[in-house]
């Protein structure tokens, strides 16, 4: 029913954003998030036809959290703060620029989220999912750090920032939960134990929280970051103008 929910609301929302949102690329991702959601219902329809195979679930699992990131960019792209605010175009003077870090972290984090989903559905061993996190945990120290030393001014970057460190700081403890409660608490069980339950479906979610904002950070990073030869570029047409 709750999926049935997000389905109608969906096509509501991409029908409304034809009617009232002039941006182009703004309607083509309100068609894009009502694809997504009905490939997610057939996937969530092959997964109870065939029992929960391992593929097919971490799939409905992965498209899930890319579906929530689509329309946590909806959210963002339509909100009063990014209609209202100008962008800032700030210079991009190092080496990787922080664009480029913050797309990288997206892409750590969502990777992560497929190996916890594997790992939960009995298709892949949890050790691929805790060496990623290494991996996981250097790219978001690195982002926050390459924000707080050099572009704590800038607001949107800042906030994104201080709420991935707290989200971080309770996903390790969530997954760390998680693992105890399933690999030893819970190795024997005839059933799941309800704090099996609780301490996963709280990781699954908090997982896709740092997803989404590691996503915001980086659109807010390319929206107010320009790089720094395109300040060269534009520079130099005003002097031959």
């Amino acid at each position: 029913m709750i999926a049935q929910g997000a389905g109608l609301l969906t096509i509501i929302l991409a029908i409304w954003t034809q009617r009232v949102d002039q941006r182009r690329w703004m309607r083509r991702l309100g068609w894009v998030a009502l694809g997504t959601v009905i490939a997610q219902g057939i996937l969530g329809g092959l997964t109870v036809l065939f029992y929960l195979p391992p593929a097919i679930s971490s799939a409905h699992a992965t498209l899930a959290q890319t579906y929530f990131c689509i329309m946590v960019s909806v959210a963002l792209f339509t909100s009063r703060s990014w209609m209202e605010t100008p962008s800032l175009h700030l210079q991009q003077s190092e080496s990787p620029k922080l664009t480029t870090i913050a797309y990288a972290t997206v892409a750590v984090v969502w990777l992560q989220l497929i190996f916890g989903a594997a790992f939960r559905h009995n298709g892949m061993k949890v050790m691929w999912h805790l060496a990623w996190f290494v991996v996981v945990l250097t790219m978001i120290m690195w982002l926050t750090m390459r924000v707080l030393r050099g572009y704590r001014e800038v607001p949107a970057l800042r906030t994104s920032v201080y709420w991935l460190m707290g989200l971080l700081t309770l996903q390790i403890l969530l997954g760390f939960g998680a693992f105890v409660t399933r690999v030893v608490l819970n190795e024997d069980a005839t059933r799941p134990m309800r704090s099996l339950v609780i301490f996963t479906v709280a990781h699954v979610a908090v997982g896709a929280l740092v997803l989404a904002d590691t996503l915001i950070l980086a659109i807010q990073a390319r929206r107010h970051l320009s790089a720094g030869e395109e300040i060269v570029a534009e520079s130099g047409k005003a002097l031959v103008a």
